[in-house]
């Protein structure tokens, strides 16, 4: 069996499951999901990348979407959606919602779970891409294995 460490931070589309479960053909893969909420220090990033993506409107609601500790309940329920749908496609998927030290946590899954791959699914982070500060580049740093880095597709 094939095992993935899957960081997300949004929950994931159908397409984004089709996908993933399909990566290694027919080849059995099971999946541990990290889920980081979104977190009230990346409001300025994300209006950036927004404005960068052309969505302006997004980027003025930047400040409505809940953040920090308000998170935790809709990262609750996007694992937990993210979850159910990987299983339905013939995945194992077990996961878990991580606030602090996501790449400290990552490091430690790869580790206990013997994950072959990592794969980061999230939106584009344009600011954080160019300096290599996005979650897949210090991954690379992090984990022994490889990382890809995916762009999750929104509903």
């Amino acid at each position: 069996m094939f095992t993935s460490v899957l960081m997300i931070e949004q929950p994931l589309t159908s397409e984004d499951v089709d996908f993933v479960t399909t990566l290694h053909g027919d080849d059995p893969v099971s999946f541990f999901v990290l889920m980081q909420p979104r977190g009230d220090q990346d409001r300025l990033l994300r209006a950036i990348d927004d404005v960068a993506l052309g969505e302006l409107p997004e980027a003025l609601h930047e400040g409505d979407l809940p953040e920090g500790d308000a998170a935790r309940g809709p990262a609750d329920q996007a694992l937990a959606a993210s979850l159910e749908a990987l299983r339905k496609k013939g995945a194992r998927a077990v996961g878990q919602v991580i606030e602090d030290h996501p790449l400290d946590k990552l490091k430690a899954v790869v580790e206990e779970t013997g994950a072959d791959e990592v794969i980061v699914l999230t939106a584009p982070h344009f600011v954080e891409e160019f300096f290599h500060r996005d979650w897949a580049s210090r991954a690379r740093h992090k984990v022994e294995v490889p990382v890809l880095k995916l762009f999750a597709h929104s509903e």
